[in-house]
């Protein structure tokens, strides 16, 4: 990260249990010396063992993003930045509104064919990402699933999720996909409206 970026996200970064007084120890590393490493693992597609050696040990690192993830600090760091990116819009940090799509892949070989599936309609062998983004684009809820699974199955849960997550939003945009009986069952259940409109997104 560049210093300019550093001291944007440093002050949204969770804060440590030791010096909150919940015990734990100070760590070795500094975060930045960390998310430095994870975002250069992400960014490259490398394996954990092909870490670069002047970044932190590897096995430091990972251990570090273990817990991040296994605490929700990824889910919390992101959304505090994705508020952060709303404000300097001139938007609410929490978003009253949101768009849900999905997106079938190709498949590597190394993803197990249980969690697999064949998508006819775009005849894609493989996965489907299914995500609610806000009006900006900026992520909200995502679920992954096989190819085959259809949209609208996806969605039940997927919404859920969102309803959970984000309690301002009351509507969401979708396309033809999404059409039938989830749109009664998004305002009966989930208090959301459901709009479903044409390519063209507002």
């Amino acid at each position: 990260m560049t210093d300019a970026e550093w001291a944007a996200v440093r002050p949204l970064l969770p804060v440590p249990a030791w010096l909150e007084g919940k015990g734990g120890q100070p760590e070795g590393y500094c975060h930045r010396q960390m998310l430095d490493a994870i975002r250069y693992l992400v960014a490259g597609g490398i394996s954990w063992r092909a870490m670069p050696t002047d970044f932190p040990a590897r096995g430091r690192v990972y251990a570090f993003f273990r817990r991040w993830r296994e605490h929700g600090l990824v889910a919390e760091f992101h959304d505090r930045l994705r508020g952060k990116a709303r404000e300097r819009e001139g938007r609410e940090a929490e978003p009253s509104a949101g768009i849900i799509d999905a997106q079938s892949v190709r498949a590597s070989a190394s993803v197990p064919a249980s969690s697999s599936g064949y998508d006819g309609g775009k005849k894609v062998p493989g996965r489907k990402r299914h995500i609610v983004t806000d009006t900006l684009g900026l992520l909200l809820a995502v679920a992954v699933t096989a190819a085959n699974v259809g949209d609208r199955d996806a969605a039940v849960p997927l919404l859920q999720r969102l309803r959970s997550l984000h309690r301002e939003i009351t509507l969401v945009w979708a396309d033809g996909g999404y059409t039938g009986g989830l749109v009664p069952w998004c305002r009966q259940k989930l208090g959301l409206a459901l709009e479903v409109v044409g390519t063209e997104h507002p």
